[in-house]
């Protein structure tokens, strides 16, 4: 009998064994840097019937809820769903009752893999994603990304500040980042749905999660942008892009904020604080202590009289404050005209005379005149 291979030693193989190992590892080295490039245009054939001729074995089924705000256009897009899967043998069911899909292989379901599919199709139509997009996941060379971002950051206000900041002024920050990774994103609630390559899906995770760790998307945009660039050159292609790509660097400008109420430590003294007085020790300063009882109990009746008289008198001040009269202002005697400036009568007349000559457009005496001779001329050679 044969002995197995692990007893068999070095010495024992032939030298036409020895030639053949030679000649793998030979190709195997050729051949290690083309297996690390993929040639462009390149796409796994798909899976067919000839495939998997005979099916599945077992029925397997996936289900999912839905929110109710869903519901309409859920039963809106349902024949639509219900057309895709069938394509592909798969039967979907909608129950509007409990709140769910549900999606299941047949008999004649050969792929084993579109139920994974399906039910990635039906989790996000549940996250708001339209049909139309949802539809794209169960062709080979689209996947999906569910990424849940509402347990990332503990404050509320500061959760949809940074969800809003994904998102970015009238969606542009989502735009960018769809064109630069060929990727849907959908943004509902506490999730973040992408579909599209998975090389897209992994960028996008990363921005997703930067941004909840309060790192703004432009820097990773930005970064995206020169990759996009760099994997245009087929040189640069297979080389490290390190040296190409921007180190950003965290500065926190914001100062330290300040209490309010600063405590100031006391100086350190090795020798405790006086004893506070009791209230024997402060009568027998004030010489209450020698005093009998009802002196103390008289004493404490003055005060108290003392103080309900101060009260009084304040508050008679108060009521009085309204029965006195206001300070009147000081009466301005007018100034008498001073019959200094005399008035010049001749002056006057002198200038309503020559305003009434000015006066629209009124001719002068000697204007007059020669219009009167000339009107007698004009009468004299008409009786001529």
């Amino acid at each position: 009998m044969a002995a197995s291979p692990k007893a068999r030693t070095e010495k024992e193989f032939t030298t036409a064994e020895k030639g053949f190992r030679n000649q793998k590892r030979g190709n195997d080295d050729v051949g290690e840097s083309e297996l690390l490039t993929v040639p462009d245009g390149w796409k796994e054939p798909p899976f067919t019937k000839d495939d998997n001729p005979r099916g599945l074995l077992e029925e397997s089924s996936f289900a999912t809820l839905f929110p109710k705000y869903r519901e309409a256009y859920l039963k809106e897009c349902w024949p639509l769903v219900q057309k895709a899967l069938h394509e592909h043998h798969i039967n979907a069911t909608l129950d509007l009752i409990e709140g769910s899909m549900t999606v299941c292989t047949t008999k004649k379901t050969f792929d084993p893999y579109i139920i994974i599919r399906a039910r990635d199709l039906i989790k996000l139509l549940a996250r708001s994603v339209p049909f139309e997009q949802a539809v794209r996941i169960l062709g080979d060379d689209t996947a999906c990304d569910i990424i849940k971002i509402g347990s990332l950051v503990r404050n509320k206000e500061r959760f949809v500040k940074r969800r809003q900041r994904l998102i970015g002024p009238k969606g542009s920050t989502l735009k960018a980042l769809e064109l630069l990774t060929n990727c849907y994103i959908m943004v509902q609630g506490n999730t973040v749905s992408a579909l599209g390559p998975f090389n897209g899906l992994k960028e996008v995770r990363k921005v997703v999660l930067d941004t909840m760790k309060n790192i703004h998307p432009i820097y990773n945009i930005k970064t995206l942008m020169i990759k996009r660039e760099l994997s245009k050159d087929a040189e640069l292609r297979s080389q490290n892009w390190e040296r190409f790509l921007p180190q950003f660097k965290h500065k926190n400008l914001n100062k330290r904020k300040e209490p309010k109420k600063k405590t100031v430590k006391k100086e350190y003294t090795p020798f405790p604080p006086p004893q506070p007085e009791s209230r024997i020790d402060k009568e027998l300063a004030s010489g209450e202590y020698f005093l009998k009882e009802s002196q103390k109990k008289q004493q404490r009746m003055e005060q108290i009289k003392a103080k309900q008289a101060e009260a009084v008198s304040k508050r008679q001040a108060e009521r009085n404050k309204a029965f006195i009269p206001p300070k009147e202002k000081p009466v301005v005697k007018p100034k008498k005209a001073s019959t200094e400036t005399k008035i010049d009568i001749a002056a006057l007349k002198e200038k309503v005379k020559k305003a009434k000559k000015k006066k629209l457009g009124a001719l002068t005496v000697e204007e007059v005149k020669l219009k009167m001779e000339a009107d007698e001329k004009r009468q004299k050679k008409k009786k001529k």
